[in-house]
């Protein structure tokens, strides 16, 4: 028997973007061979079958409405699990910093360089987000930080490779170490310990930064999410890469995108009150569970999942391990399973971070994503995005 990965119907509709009865259809016109499995009833493809059917009709697949294809050598989500460059990315987080995973997903190279901000743009960014009412949210403060910093950059339109992945290290640091204290700085330099005392006033542990830079990597890219689109439609302007992320950090702040972490946040703070079923109860009433299932991962989210497992090595109270453990339960009578939202937001309960919190750690870690669409994006013929827009208003008529 072959040694290939035998995956799934299921695995395989996931991986060509189609329909499972498209599926039996390939294999009845012999383009798709099944295998058996001893002992199932199932049948099973080969994962280099699947692999040499992908090149092959995801390449003469003819774009709807005439827009132009969005293709990333970044990222892939298939048979389950998200890889950056080949490389699984549940299995990187728990032993790789997220500096070096930024460098892997901008070059295909691995650096272990720091990432460092320019004394000059980071006191111009303090003090100009300074200037943001009381009120105003954690998260408001990073476009203020980013236009800043792009204002001081002359190289801003410099869309070359090399000058994009170079002034990244300085954006990630600046919109971590322009956002005001919470705590007494940590003497840890990584990226993840500076943006620990901007979240909470807990004193930083070894399991709290470790989980906190495995959750900087699991959300660092996630394909073609609405807020990477944003930004590869105007890097496609040959918008500059500062103007680009604004463009993804406007998209992110949507309650159905990176916003949503808040809610997730509010419901376990419910169930720690009033018990896992009043808050699902209630959650319900809107329509929507936040922090369970995930559309690209039917079998669970391995995002997720991988960060619960680093949170087990945290001292949670036990208001909160109940609550936890009681949600997942209730959840899981719905075939509901914990996604990457939810294990966020028990990591901001069990380290005495704000609500606030998961939507600036899903800013910062996108932001590196966006990067490497940005270098992809660049490479493209310029403006290269118009769709029709099915007008359905009223006819022409003259005045």
């Amino acid at each position: 028997m072959s040694k290939d990965p035998l995956l799934t119907t299921a695995d395989v509709a996931l991986r060509l973007r189609v329909k499972p009865e498209t599926i039996y259809a390939y294999v009845s016109r012999g383009l798709l061979p099944r295998v058996k499995a001893p002992g199932e009833r199932i049948s099973r493809f080969r994962l280099t079958d699947v692999e040499r059917l992908a090149a092959r009709t995801q390449a003469t697949r003819p774009e709807r409405d005439a827009a132009p294809a969005m293709r990333t050598a970044t990222t892939l989500i298939a048979y389950g699990r998200l890889h950056y460059r080949g490389l699984d990315a549940a299995k990187l987080a728990p032993v790789t910093p997220f500096e070096q995973v930024a460098h892997w997903l901008w070059t295909g190279e691995w650096h272990g360089d720091g990432f460092a901000a320019s004394p000059e743009v980071l006191d111009s960014t303090r003090r100009a987000s300074s200037h943001l009412p009381a009120q105003a949210r954690l998260f408001d403060r990073l476009p203020v930080i980013v236009s800043v910093a792009s204002a001081m950059d002359p190289l801003r339109f410099d869309l070359a490779p090399a000058t994009v992945t170079a002034l990244a290290p300085g954006l990630l640091s600046t919109m971590v170490d322009a956002l005001p204290f919470a705590a007494k700085a940590t003497p840890d330099g990584s990226l993840a310990a500076r943006l620990w005392s901007r979240l909470t006033v807990g004193p930083p542990s070894p399991a709290g930064l470790r989980a906190l830079n495995a959750t900087l990597v699991l959300l660092a890219d996630h394909d073609l999410a609405a807020s990477t689109i944003a930004v590869r439609v105007a890097a496609s302007t040959r918008a500059n890469p500062y103007a680009a992320v604004l463009a993804g950090l406007g998209a992110l702040d949507g309650p159905m995108h990176g916003a949503i972490g808040s809610s997730v946040h509010r419901m376990v703070e419910a169930a720690r009150r009033e018990g896992a079923s009043a808050a699902i109860a209630e959650w319900l009433r809107t329509g929507r569970l936040p922090g369970f299932g995930h559309s690209l991962y039917p079998e669970g989210d391995p995002r997720g999942a991988a960060l619960l497992d680093l949170l087990a090595d945290l001292p949670i109270e036990g208001d909160l391990r109940r609550a936890v453990d009681d949600l997942t339960a209730t959840a899981a009578r719905r075939n509901a399973l914990p996604n990457v939202d939810f294990a966020v937001a028990v990591l901001a309960h069990a380290t005495g971070m704000g609500p606030g919190a998961s939507e600036v750690i899903f800013a910062i870690a996108r932001t590196a994503g966006w990067i490497a669409h940005l270098v992809e994006e660049y490479a493209q013929p310029e403006n290269r995005f118009r769709w029709s827009s099915g007008y359905t208003g009223p006819p022409p008529r003259s005045a």
